[in-house]
């Protein structure tokens, strides 16, 4: 199948580098023009994915242009925030909706002010496409080098693209599920980062094993009652995009949203962590949106809730821990599981 890849970040390379191994033909298309001439100089994304060779059958487009207009594929790997001026840039390409089989998202993150999930920028951006998203707990560097890995695939119907696209993408080093429940799937991929950025002052803390096993536990029970409240399936949650992808990026050293907690919780300002970097910490964002939409829909997530006020209210990390270890004592529940 023909991708086409639009954005040039670490993940967005990396999968590009993976589908080529597949076996397909992909151009990757970064967001600025000089960033495109020094991949296809250099063959090498120095600034996100250094080290990693580009090979010669990937191709690198200055524009969407002529690459989105033979597209069967197109996988938008941008930050959720630039994902509708993303999609602005590929409309005005001109893809053929009668070629174009899916347009997945590969953002984890909450549109700010609509509260939108990815898929559903593209369904409003891209009107007449299949929309999906492609979410599971990856690391760039290690699908980069090809290391064993498995992700879902979600799209709000069975179709046949889907499974088209499950079959092309999937490998002896990829293994590829799909899923109906597109929400459930990218919130479980949005909740995760403002998760990690809790587990990760827990780090900066060092607070030790227990009470990062404690969050993280708590953490799937929230993300499980959040999703579910905004219509998800419960079960979704335990799988790849969910728990999965919890746990990856709440203990992986490459995680930029652990990372950015620990700093935090070694005594570091917001601010100052935000300034000058070249990658995007998405769970910052979504958490500011995450928050308000759960005051919106009335959603009680106490952890949410507290790493909103360490990023957005001044709230020191230590506090933060001591508001949730205090609150009033219940019995623990779980949601049940469907065989």
């Amino acid at each position: 199948m023909n991708f086409v890849v639009v954005g040039a970040g670490a993940w967005g390379t990396a999968f590009a580098l993976h589908l080529v191994r597949a076996g397909q033909a992909v151009t990757l298309v970064p967001r600025r023009a000089e960033q495109a001439r020094a991949l296809a100089q250099a063959r090498e994304n120095v600034d996100y994915l250094p080290g990693i060779p580009l090979p010669a059958a990937l191709q690198i487009a200055a524009e969407p242009g002529a690459a989105v207009s033979g597209a069967e594929v197109i996988l938008l790997a941008c930050p959720t925030q630039a994902l509708r001026g993303t999609c602005g840039r590929v409309r005005a390409a001109g893809p053929d909706a009668a070629r174009v089989r899916l347009v997945a998202s590969l953002a984890k993150g909450l549109e700010l002010g609509t509260h939108r999930r990815p898929s559903e920028v593209i369904a409003e951006t891209l009107p007449g496409f299949t929309g999906a998203a492609l979410a599971g707990p990856t690391t760039a560097l290690e699908v980069a080098r090809g290391l064993p890995a498995a992700m879902v695939l979600a799209a709000a119907r069975a179709e046949t693209a889907v499974q088209e696209v499950q079959a092309a993408v999937s490998t002896p080093s990829m293994r590829i599920y799909t899923s109906e429940d597109l929400p459930g799937v990218e919130f479980g991929g949005c909740l995760k980062n403002i998760y990690a950025i809790a587990a990760g002052c827990c780090d900066g803390l060092k607070l030790g094993d227990n009470t990062k096993a404690a969050l993280i536990t708590r953490a799937l029970t929230e993300m499980v009652r959040v999703g579910g409240a905004l219509g998800a399936g419960r079960e979704t949650f335990y799988g790849l995009s969910g728990f999965g992808d919890l746990v990856a990026t709440c203990h992986g050293s490459w995680s930029r949203n652990r990372e950015f907690g620990q700093r935090l919780g070694e005594g570091r300002p917001v601010a100052e962590l935000l300034a000058h970097r070249k990658t995007v910490v998405e769970g910052y964002k979504t958490t500011e949106a995450f928050a308000g939409l759960c005051l919106e829909k009335k959603i009680d997530a106490p952890i949410l809730r507290e790493v909103h006020a360490i990023l957005f209210g001044g709230r020191q990390p230590a506090e933060a821990l001591a508001a949730l270890m205090t609150r009033g004592l219940k019995r623990e529940t779980a949601a049940p599981v469907r065989a």
